[in-house]
């Protein structure tokens, strides 16, 4: 109830960290489990890649050993070996199977001659044969026999640094040698990667001499990499083969994932003896994941749920406490109203008492007792009126006046006349003045002004400072009144009971043009009473 916001904002921040530490939980494990798919399916590709790449090897491997029997590696020949192994429809990957015959720099052009012999077609062996170049590896025959394939006839393998460092470590080693990253002719112009495998062919017991040529098989990467992919689904997973490390630069092919995350895998693939990387990118990332989603909708919704019910209890602790402190405030009341009322009811009795012994000694006759205390007892009735209608508040002089005057101002042939300004008394001071009203009123309507035609009584009243307002009393047009008068009950208590009540003295003369009088009367505030101030607030 002190920081009614602080702990709706404390539970929700609470099930919010919760929920914080369910997310990244979950999350944690769902990467930890996608990396795992991520390395399993790396080391699957790889392994599909040089599956893919040994069966080529031993295709080549096979044809050098049968080539190494044959003199010369005749078109028939050749193509008996490629149907023999199957590859007419499905060359794993390959662009194909090839020979390429090694020449020396001198038999470029008896290889031109005879191969337009053997073949009925011309042949021209490209680029030229370069000043001091020790040999000569043109393409001779490449399976299948497309379009394609035939752009590349005749072109000189071994002037291209590339080729001829696979070529001479193929020699070196008497194996397949993968070459690095380089565009194949059959690409014409486009700019696709690829790679060939080189096996070389020596004359059968000779391995120490130079080979006669070399059985070799291009790769388009990407048709390569994709090939691999019919043994091993990816899924929506992006998949990079790079020729040595995983650098823009050394990139073969790319399979693009469902949407770049840059979260890898990497998977060391060895192809004809040549390191390659390949690389395998999740399509998830470190977006969340369905579960996450979830966990996190149903915290925050939790949270929110338990911030609005604390809310709720501590607004109706707030309201309780609230109306615990507003009994307890009224029982508080309860009790002034008690005391006050006990305090006021006492007064009034003290006053009545006062009244009745001053009227029954002053008194005449049983009538003229009750008469006179019946008047009197209605001057406090009327002021207690007020009183009650203002809830014991301040009470303007004038309407107290009014109701004083009231029984007198009926009769139409007596005029009244009351000037002044707004002054406000406090209870005690009205039911005072109320008294000494009725009295100058009940001896104006018995003996002065009131009792005859043509009187009238002009009441004013001003303010003399803050504290204290003065109101005077002047009847006129009333019977003289006589110089020797016998001091009544209504002098009595006028000049003793309400001057003491008052506080102030009372100024009552009897001229014979009629009476006057002046009253003193304080403007004190009314005592703080707590009904009062909470219906005025």
């Amino acid at each position: 109830m002190d920081f009614p916001r602080a702990l709706p904002a404390a539970v929700f921040l609470l099930i919010a960290a919760i929920t914080g530490l369910s997310v990244f939980a979950i999350e944690r494990g769902e990467h930890q489990q996608e990396h795992a798919e991520l390395r399993e399916r790396a080391k699957a590709v790889a392994s599909a890649l040089e599956r893919r790449g040994g069966t080529t090897a031993s295709y080549l491997r096979a044809g050098a050993a049968l080539f190494s029997t044959n003199a010369d590696v005749t078109p028939e020949l050749f193509d008996r070996f490629v149907s023999n192994i199957q590859l007419d429809s499905d060359y794993r990957g390959a662009d194909g199977l090839g020979w390429a015959k090694r020449l020396t720099a001198s038999g470029v052009e008896q290889f031109e001659q005879d191969y337009e012999a053997q073949f009925g077609e011309s042949i021209r062996v490209l680029p030229d044969v370069a000043v001091g170049q020790s040999a000569v590896v043109p393409v001779t025959l490449l399976r299948p026999d497309t379009e394609r394939n035939r752009r590349a006839t005749g072109y000189d393998m071994y002037s291209e640094p590339v080729r001829r460092a696979a070529m001479d470590l193929a020699r070196q080693t008497n194996r397949p040698i993968a070459s690095g990253k380089l565009v194949l002719l059959q690409e014409g112009e486009g700019s696709e990667a690829g790679f060939i495998i080189y096996m070389p062919t020596f004359v059968e017991g000779r391995s120490a001499q130079p080979p006669k040529g070399f059985v070799y098989s291009p790769f388009n990467a990407n048709e390569f990499l994709a090939s691999a992919l019919e043994l091993e689904t990816r899924g929506d997973k992006g998949l990079r083969l790079f020729d040595g490390p995983n650098a823009p630069g050394n990139l073969l092919a790319e399979i693009a994932p469902r949407q770049r995350t840059g979260v890898t895998v990497s998977e060391p693939v060895t192809i004809a003896s040549r390191q390659m990387v390949l690389e395998v990118e999740s399509a998830r990332g470190y977006s969340l994941s369905k579960l996450s989603i979830l966990t996190l909708l149903f915290g925050i919704l939790v949270g929110s749920l338990l911030m609005i019910v604390v809310r709720l209890l501590t607004r109706q602790a707030i309201e309780d406490d609230a109306s615990l402190a507003w009994l307890k405030e009224q029982s508080s009341i309860r009790d002034s109203l008690t005391r006050e009322l006990n305090h006021r009811v006492k007064n009034t009795l003290a006053n009545v008492l006062s009244i009745i012994a001053l009227t029954r000694r002053r008194s005449k006759s049983l009538d003229d007792f009750a008469d006179s205390l019946d008047g009197r007892i209605r001057a406090l009735s009327a002021t207690h009126d007020l009183l009650t209608q203002s809830d014991w508040g301040t009470t303007p002089i004038r309407d107290l006046i009014v109701a004083e005057m009231a029984p007198y101002a009926k009769n139409h042939d007596n005029v009244l006349n009351l000037e002044g300004p707004e002054v406000e008394l406090a209870p005690s001071d009205a039911l005072s003045l109320g008294l000494a009203i009725h009295e100058l009123a009940t001896n104006a309507a018995k003996y002065g002004a009131l009792s005859q035609s043509g009187g009238s009584v002009h009441i004013s009243w001003a303010k003399l400072s803050d504290e204290l307002a003065r109101l005077e009393w002047r009847e006129s047009g009333g019977p003289t009144v006589s110089e020797e008068r016998v001091c009544g009950f209504g002098t009595n208590l006028i000049e003793k009971i309400v001057a003491h009540e008052l506080r102030n003295p009372v100024e009552l003369n009897f001229h014979p043009s009629g009476v006057e009088c002046k009253l003193t009367v304080p403007l004190r505030k009314p005592s703080d009473f707590a009904i009062r101030a909470h219906k005025s607030g």
